[in-house]
């Protein structure tokens, strides 16, 4: 599912945001570089004859609901104790580790002979990531902050600068923080609004139980009151005297808002969500005229606001939910902003509203809705508007001035993402913007809104060499079973035969509305160097073309996800990229159920299949309430505890479910142990019933990181050994 992080659904928000994030969202754009030499941590070889898979013992369990009866053979996979292995793997029950110790020693054991071949894949990705990098400094106030790697480290460190020249003072050494641990990531960091204090939280396990430190910078100090099972969200008050945050409650949901004085004190509820469906988040307004809670599910939102100067008072609700309805809110110094799809402005328009009087009933148009134009995020500063649209797969930039002029910011590439950065102060009138395509290194550029000036800050330096004109990126359209047009992004070189000889990847992902961008990643051209197509289908259930494109695969219509994948694939045979049967399928979390779908399918289609973190037992997990994405994610698959019409869709295309006797391809299957989100069992329990089903003879793999969860190891270098291993 990403199933997807909470903080993804508040994206529609990002000046909300925008300075809790900048920090960290600089440190996940630098953070893809190298892995430590490859060995097989159980030490197993290729032995002469090919090793024996384990056999997962069969227990079935008969499960009665809405007067169905299906049988589950591995449902004893699922550690009943499985909230606390989150925080402690070693509590997993014997059996469950030992079928899991098992399967990787058997897949290490199948894959021993790549061993060489991942080695140099990881120096090739290594040699193509510039080790010491750093992000381009984002000034506030009379600082500039920034994160940069040392050569050699895993993680980065947080610093700033002063923006009139001085020297570096380091907020953060993540690489300190994880001494001795095998896991660490920091996933949000920030400073205080008049920068004396600095915010960061960790999460120690992978299970995304963060706990939340607080630093004096004028004493370098980390202040002795750690705020605990916290979700990683948190803001300071405008006035940097209080520290707000979302808590995590033991079934993994966030369910308050906490506020405490910023350097330690009474801890006060300040709002506490009811509906378990619902995601909350805080932070403030780009005009630190407002603290926000926003609350969201996948198609319902809601916004409560607090006075900047009373940040002690009750929080206000700017509009009441209503079911379908989503918006969210920025205030521009005199006025609200919100981004709404209310009416039928299926893929949202911006309307405003008086600050005293926000309420629906007195919103006002600022920009109309255009049917097939989504605006997918707006940022505000003192005099201008940036928006960031997406149509048909690409992406855009408008600015806006106070007085309703426009202009675009463009590019030429037949696929590219431009993405919006915004700034990092609100009394500025220049913004940030990313620009990168699937053959062109990323490019950061500061923007002139008022004068159109831009100024390249840096290009992504590449040490081993790139040069695009060695490849081509190409558009094509797929006709999908019902007239819609598909689009699909290639890379290949430029000397890789169109004739249907070489081997292809296609990625894809389709769901929450989540689009896919065009964008470039080094670790893809360890295949296209080696002659493979690199394709990505821009499937519905994502928002590639527009919210619409999202709403025609969800609930009962989300078969239209996998078929249109199926397209994709078959559309790039017939114009000669690929071969039925030369083709391997990657995606990941909710892209892994697209994997396990299409691969019951079309079997024939692909060599292979690469599930990552598969969400692939959708009929128990859409039914077991304890886990922590079930009840938000109802109105993305349909609650199959209540709805009969609804069970009996979500079965009938249920990877683990759909399993039968056929050829199927070669299948990895890869996951977590601290894993909340897809959880450890569901690939285990999709490898134990396909391996006995396959009648190919290809093999069927499953690799658990006994110490990371949904997004892999955290460590750049640890990271790209997961990528090598998979490629």
């Amino acid at each position: 599912r990403t199933r997807s992080r909470p903080h993804e659904l508040f994206g529609g928000n990002a000046a909300m945001n925008r300075r809790q994030m900048i920090a960290s969202s600089a440190a996940a754009a630098l953070s893809a570089a190298a892995a430590p030499s490859f060995a097989s941590p159980t030490g197993a070889q290729m032995p002469a004859n090919r090793p024996t898979p384990p056999v997962a013992k069969k227990i079935p369990v008969v499960i009665e609901q809405l007067g169905r009866t299906r049988t589950d053979d591995y449902q004893w996979m699922k550690d009943d104790n499985w909230q606390a292995v989150l925080r402690d793997p070693s509590l997993i029950k014997a059996e469950v580790k030992e079928h899991l110790d098992a399967e990787n020693a058997y897949r290490e054991a199948m894959m021993a002979s790549t061993l060489p071949l991942q080695e140099t894949m990881f120096r090739e990705m290594r040699g193509r990531i510039k080790e010491d990098d750093a992000s381009v400094p984002a000034p506030d106030g009379p600082w500039e902050y920034y994160v940069r790697y040392n050569t050699g480290d895993q993680h980065p460190l947080y610093c700033r600068k002063p923006r009139n020249g001085g020297p570096e003072q380091v907020l953060l050494d993540a690489n300190a923080l994880a001494e001795g641990k095998a896991y660490s990531e920091v996933s949000n960091a920030s400073h205080s609004p008049d920068h004396a204090l600095f915010a960061y939280a960790e999460d120690a396990q992978g299970s995304e139980v963060h706990k939340i430190y607080v630093k004096d910078l004028a004493t370098n100090q980390v202040l002795p009151e750690v705020i605990d099972s916290a979700t990683g969200d948190f803001a300071f008050s405008p006035d940097s005297q209080w520290i707000f945050w979302t808590n995590r409650n033991d079934n993994g949901r966030p369910d308050k808002i906490f506020r405490r004085p910023a350097t330690g004190g009474e801890t006060t509820l300040v709002y506490e969500e009811e509906d378990e469906g619902m995601f909350i988040g805080v932070g403030r307004t780009s005009d630190d005229r407002f603290i926000v809670i926003g609350v969201q599910n996948q198609e319902t939102s809601e916004t409560r606001y607090i006075p900047g100067d009373a940040p002690t008072t009750e929080p206000l609700v700017l509009e009441p939910r209503e079911v379908a309805h989503r918006y969210d809110a920025d205030h521009w110094g005199d006025r609200w902003v919100i981004r709404t799809n209310g009416g039928d402005a299926v893929d949202f328009k911006i309307v405003t509203a008086a600050t005293d009087a926000p309420a629906r009933s007195g919103w006002t148009d600022l920009v109309p809705h255009t049917p097939g134009r989504f605006i997918e995020s707006f940022d505000l500063t003192r005099d201008h508007l940036a928006r960031q649209e997406r149509s048909d797969a690409n992406t855009r930039i408008i600015i806006r001035d106070r007085a309703g002029a426009e202009h675009e910011i463009a590019a030429d590439e037949p696929a590219f993402a431009l993405s919006l950065a915004g700034a990092s102060e609100y009394d500025t009138g220049v913004t940030r913007y990313a620009y990168n395509s699937p053959s062109t290194p990323t490019q950061t550029y500061d923007y002139d809104m008022g004068s159109r000036e831009r100024t390249l800050r840096k290009t992504q330096e590449i040490p081993s060499g790139h040069d695009v004109a060695n490849y081509v990126v190409e558009r094509l359209n797929a006709p999908a079973s019902d007239g819609e047009l598909v689009p699909v992004t290639v890379l290949r070189r430029k000397d890789t035969p169109v004739d249907g000889s070489a081997p292809l990847l296609l990625y894809g992902y389709g769901s929450y509305g989540i689009p896919m961008a065009a964008s470039f990643s080094t670790n893809r051209l360890s295949l296209v160097d080696r002659g493979w197509i690199y394709a990505i289908a821009h499937i519905r259930g994502g928002s590639d073309k527009g919210w619409g494109w999202f709403q025609a695969a969800r609930r009962m219509t989300k078969k239209n996800t996998f078929t249109d994948f199926i397209a994709a694939a078959e559309h790039l045979i017939d114009r000669k990229y690929a071969t039925a049967g030369r083709i391997v399928a990657q995606g990941g979390s909710a892209g892994g159920m697209l994997m396990g779908a299409v691969t019951n399918m079309r079997p024939d289609l692909w060599a292979g299949v690469i599930g990552q973190v598969p969400f692939v037992d959708v009929i128990n997990t859409m039914s077991d309430t304890s886990l922590p994405l079930t009840p938000p994610e109802w109105p993305e698959w349909g609650n199959p505890i209540e709805d009969a019409a609804a069970y009996d869709y979500m079965m009938s295309y249920s990877p683990y479910d759909q399993v039968e006797a056929k050829a199927y391809p070669a299948v990895l299957a890869t996951g977590g142990l601290s894993d909340p989100r897809v959880t450890y069992w569901e690939p285990e329990k999709w490898v134990a019933k396909l391996r006995p089903a396959t009648t190919s003879g290809k093999p069927v793999l499953l690799k658990i990181n006994m110490e990371a969860g949904h997004g892999g190891a955290a460590g750049r270098f640890d990271y790209l050994k997961e990528v090598a291993h998979d490629y």
